[in-house]
């Protein structure tokens, strides 16, 4: 949970480049705060990442999009939920091996409880079971999703009002988002040679926080 507030990020922002919402107006720099939501999360999706219950299309293809409006792509598929289920485990199966050992897959008997799932992540919104799904089999899927956007008011944005809006990824995300914004402001000027560099910096430092945090969750995370 988030308790790092917009107006905080904006403060930091503002030191650095020794302005106060003069040459980069606080609205525009919220604006990228948003932006720097969506670099992140093409380079982690797992940033905003939700656990759910996908209720399925009758047949085998699937579409996260269809019951999350704002799902970007697919992390997995963890178990089977719906009441007359078995809630058994959910297994990822490449698509060759059941085209190999099942021919005509799509076309068996509908259940609702599904053993396998297909997924590609050139389509990441997509995904195909087996057993083709009825229509009140339903799942536990992870995912990931746009987080939203703010909309304050130049006044809401100033500091002195202590608005309590906090960022809509997970406070570990802090130094990333300041340093987008910074290459955003940056570039804004950058016709002037120091701050041209200045925003290659700042473009830099955001992929070297990502590329960090990345490699030290795949040191930590859990293994079998």
């Amino acid at each position: 949970m988030a308790t790092v507030r917009v107006i905080d990020i904006i403060e930091r922002v503002e030191d650095i480049l020794l302005d106060d919402s003069v040459r980069w107006p606080r609205l525009e720099l919220q604006n990228w705060i948003n932006e720097a939501y969506t670099a992140i999360i093409l380079s982690r999706p797992d940033a905003s990442s939700t656990n759910d219950t996908f209720t399925c299309a009758a047949g085998t293809r699937q579409n996260i999009q269809t019951a999350f409006p704002g799902a970007l792509r697919l992390l997995d598929v963890i178990r089977n939920v719906a009441e007359t289920s078995s809630k058994k485990a959910i297994r990822l199966c490449p698509r060759p091996q059941l085209d190999d050992q099942i021919p005509g897959w799509h076309d068996k008997p509908a259940s609702v409880d599904l053993q396998y799932y297909v997924y590609d992540p050139r389509d990441p919104l997509d995904f195909f079971v087996y057993p083709p799904a009825q229509d009140t089999a339903q799942l536990e899927i992870l995912y990931t999703q746009l987080p939203g956007a703010h909309a304050m008011t130049e006044s809401q944005l100033d500091p002195a009002n202590n608005a309590t809006d906090v960022i809509l990824l997970s406070d570990t995300y802090m130094t990333p988002i300041i340093d987008w914004v910074l290459y955003r402001a940056y570039s804004k000027d950058s016709e002037h040679p120091a701050n041209e560099g200045r925003a290659g910096a700042f473009y830099q430092a955001f992929n070297a926080v990502l590329g960090t945090k990345t490699a030290s969750d795949a040191a930590t995370m859990p293994r079998e």
